[in-house]
């Protein structure tokens, strides 16, 4: 990747969005924050530009249809293409939690947003991907969404996830297809797994910083053109799906 680079982060105004945002930024690339919350995105961006970052903003609820229009049209206007697309935008819900007492609008609500609006946004930086030389898409997925991890014995995930966890199961599933679709195209279609990091998507009940976490998707952003592609990575290497 060269200092031209042009990266969106979805979900960038805070915690491991953030530092995703921030991690490219300091090798020079120009990156958009994409953030739905206006406020957010305004103080992330100022933040991010007094740490010497190019960084521009992009509004972007990845559950409206119109609004990751815009941003991809605003990502076509000041770059005419795009390099590295991360899908970091995501919601949880309770933990633990019993799929026996799962309220249905609550599935649907993680649906939307953690699989549902990363295929929205994936679909709409599609012909802004296929412009760039050496284009990269980044999931952020979780150890809970892997079906291997989660039916070994002694493996300690966290408890029971019967609606945060499939949602991921779900992202790594379609991520497999893009992978298989994409393979004639050169774009590296990758799931990062950040571990247990405190963020307020767990309370702050995480081991690792913001930092530490963001390291695993800002390396498979930046993946040299014959890296891997279709699969799930931690700071350890390949995660099982």
């Amino acid at each position: 990747m060269s200092k031209e680079t042009i990266a969106l982060v979805t979900g960038a105004n805070k915690g491991i969005g953030y530092e995703i945002a921030a991690g490219p930024g300091a090798l020079g690339w120009s990156v958009g924050v994409g953030a739905r919350d206006e406020e957010r995105g305004k103080d992330a961006l100022a933040k991010l530009r007094a740490a010497g970052v190019d960084a521009f903003g992009v509004p972007l609820d990845v559950t409206d249809d119109a609004s990751v229009t815009a941003a991809a049209q605003l990502i076509e206007q000041r770059a005419g293409r795009l390099d590295v697309l991360v899908n970091h935008a995501g919601v949880a819900s309770g933990w633990p939690e019993a799929p026996t007492t799962l309220d249905p609008e609550t599935v649907r609500r993680l649906v939307e947003t953690n699989v549902i609006g990363i295929i929205r946004v994936t679909n709409a930086m599609q012909p802004l991907l296929h412009r760039s030389a050496h284009p990269r898409i980044v999931n952020q997925s979780s150890h809970v969404g892997s079906l291997a991890l989660q039916t070994t014995p002694g493996v300690d995930l966290g408890g029971i996830s019967g609606a945060y966890a499939p949602t991921k199961t779900y992202l790594n599933a379609v991520t497999i297809q893009y992978a298989k679709e994409l393979s004639g195209a050169n774009i590296l279609i990758n799931n990062a797994c950040p571990g247990h990091v405190a963020t307020d998507l767990n309370g702050f009940s995480g081991t690792q910083t913001p930092e530490q976490g963001a390291a695993i998707a800002i390396r498979s952003a930046a993946l040299p053109d014959n890296g891997p592609t279709g699969q799930m990575f931690d700071d350890n290497g390949v995660v099982p799906w």
